[in-house]
C-alpha cells in the first residue's frame, strides 16, 4: 500500500513474480522441444510428442486463469480496495 507521504509501492512483488512464472512456464516447456521429442510413452495410442502438447493446452489455461486472478488481486491492493 502507499505510505502516507505518497510514495508508492515497488513494482517488482512477489505476486507479479508468480504471475511473469505462471504466464513463462508455458513457452519454456514448449520451446524446449528436445524434452518431449519423442514417441514413447503412448497415451491411448497417441505417441508422446502429440498428447505433451495437449496437456499443456490444459495447464496453460489452468495458468494463464491463475495469472489473471492474481493481477485482478494486485491492481486491487494498489488501488486500496479489497484483497480478495
Amino acid at each position: 500500500m502507499p505510505e502516507e507521504n505518497g510514495a508508492k509501492p515497488p513494482t517488482v512483488t512477489p505476486t507479479r513474480v508468480v504471475i511473469a512464472l505462471c504466464l513463462i512456464a508455458p513457452f519454456v516447456a514448449m520451446l524446449w522441444v528436445s524434452s518431449y521429442a519423442k514417441v514413447e510413452p503412448t497415451f491411448i495410442g497417441i505417441p508422446f510428442f502429440y498428447w505433451y502438447q495437449m496437456l499443456w493446452v490444459l495447464i496453460s489455461t489452468a495458468l494463464t486463469m491463475i495469472a489473471y486472478k492474481l493481477w485482478q488481486r494486485d491492481q486491487r491492493a494498489r488501488k486500496g480496495g479489497a484483497s480478495a
